[in-house]
């Protein structure tokens, strides 16, 4: 169950194309007047993405103006080819990069225009990733809501495979993976899905960050939810951000294929969470005909071992290495590599697509 519909049950997020005219450069806008805009939620949020803007120069900061209601999200491309997590502006990303994209996200009224700067500054502390990214074990409740609209603009299906997580910086436009996770329950069962919502409990519980970075609640330790803390411990007083009572420690919401038939779960439960673009190596997405499809994780390369969880259509898988098994036809074409994605877990080539520089197993 999600808890946070006063803030989150999301607006749709329409992909905003950039000027042609605009050229490279450190400083750059973009006029918002005609750019479609979808609202959700109470209050209502709506998410205005435009296209990935290249510098003239390196940069690591940006700085934004909104012209009429709103604030700028900014994020830049790691040299991997990886995107850094969403930061509200004025911010300081943990890389140097020639590449940012922006989002304009709106609280109630009309953008007119957004203008970006960008400079070079001392980077912030802890700006590495960790080859198998963080990993955590928290509280999942089941979210439900089939027929309401995540953050970013989904509508929800039955036997729908998403997350939410309880802050936006790790929030992935809809049909897109670049923020996903690896979901790992007590029964050995895995799921990898994207992170489509915002939940539960709070909106700015990047909880997965050091306290250098973490955007509120830095007193707490890296890897502990607010809402837990509130919960077992009492902490703001047993409330979330936004002054509710918090009635369980819940720090990750799961889509009820996710929980039902990823991770077959019969109750809300504590899982372990790697957020996998804390990490770095090759990395694929998940491609299945199916618009709400899966595909299934076996425990060896062959069709015939035995099913150990699923990969949701859209999520990003993080690649250790690749073996040659079963000849498999899927949406990427016919194949007799697979892929381990994690020990025991393997997944076939034919359904994955853009992964580079794999090694053998």
């Amino acid at each position: 169950m999600r808890y946070l519909l006063p803030l989150v049950v999301g607006a749709a997020l329409v992909a905003g194309l950039a000027s042609p005219a605009q050229a490279a450069g450190n400083e750059w806008s973009a006029d918002l007047h005609h750019r479609s805009v979808s609202w959700g939620g109470s209050p209502r949020m709506g998410l205005i993405e435009l296209e990935p803007h290249t510098l003239a120069r390196p940069a690591n900061t940006v700085t934004a103006v909104v012209t009429g209601d709103g604030v700028a999200d900014v994020r830049g491309l790691r040299p991997d080819g990886q995107w850094t997590e969403w930061l509200e502006a004025p911010a300081t990303l943990p890389v140097s990069t020639r590449t940012v994209q922006t989002r304009v996200v709106l609280s109630g009224g009309k953008a007119e225009r957004v203008q970006l700067t960008a400079t070079s500054t001392p980077a912030a502390a802890d700006v590495s990733v960790a080859a198998a990214g963080r990993a955590y074990r928290v509280y999942a409740t089941r979210e439900g809501l089939v027929g309401s609209t995540t953050a970013n603009g989904h509508t929800i299906r039955s036997r729908d495979h998403f997350v939410a997580l309880p802050s936006r910086r790790g929030l992935a436009p809809n049909n897109s993976g670049s923020y996903s996770v690896q979901l790992c329950a007590s029964n050995g069962r895995c799921e990898w899905a994207p992170v489509w919502d915002v939940g539960p409990w709070n909106t700015k519980d990047d909880y997965w960050n050091p306290s250098s970075t973490r955007e509120m609640w830095k007193d707490l330790p890296q890897g502990r939810p607010e809402a837990q803390a509130a919960y077992e411990d009492g902490y703001n007083g047993g409330k979330d951000q936004s002054g509710r009572k918090v009635a369980n420690p819940a720090g990750i919401d799961l889509a009820d294929g996710t929980f039902l038939d990823g991770l077959k779960l019969t109750t809300n439960s504590w899982v372990t969470v790697t957020y996998l673009w804390t990490g770095s190596g090759p990395v694929g997405t998940v491609r299945t005909a199916a618009a709400n499809g899966t595909v299934n994780v076996r425990s060896a390369a062959n069709s015939d071992a035995s099913q150990v969880g699923l990969a949701a259509n859209h999520a990003q898988v993080r690649v250790t290495c690749q073996l040659t098994g079963e000849s498999v036809t899927g949406t990427q074409g016919t194949s007799n590599v697979w892929y381990r994605i994690a020990s025991g877990k393997h997944i076939a080539k034919a359904y994955v697509a853009g992964v580079s520089g794999a090694t053998s197993c």
